[in-house]
């Protein structure tokens, strides 16, 4: 898949990681976009359903200081939602700082296959 291909050559992290940490930022999306916007994403990116079951679960801590950091992130809480993949980073043996780094590859990514709109999307839940 040409996204982890382009994750892997730019960050330097393994296929493995890649995919997962793709799959968190996209399992993010499917749960605070609406199915029909999802399934946008979905038609212009074959593959998201591997990606998202690659995925490790974020859930523990990072969950929790996720919803902390949403009530204080005013109405857009993208703050909360990077901060709550955080655990899935670390099972990936990634870093939280890598968050930001996955994010533009990935909306850059969802633009060349989707175009405008739909990065636009994407980029309303990862900020």
């Amino acid at each position: 898949m040409e996204l982890l291909n382009m994750l892997t050559s730019q960050l330097n992290v393994s296929e493995q990681q890649a995919s997962g940490g793709a799959g968190l930022l996209f399992k993010l999306a499917q749960e605070k976009l609406g199915a029909g916007e999802f399934s946008q994403i979905t038609e212009a990116i074959p593959g998201i359903d591997r990606l998202i079951s690659s995925a490790p679960d974020s859930g523990g801590l990072s969950s929790v200081l996720g919803g902390l950091a949403s009530s204080f992130g005013g109405s857009g809480g993208q703050l909360g939602n990077l901060v709550s993949l955080a655990g899935g980073f670390s099972k990936l043996n990634l870093d939280a700082d890598m968050i930001a780094k996955f994010v533009p590859i990935v909306l850059s990514f969802v633009k060349s296959q989707g175009g405008d709109a739909l990065e636009g999307m994407l980029a309303n839940v990862l900020g």
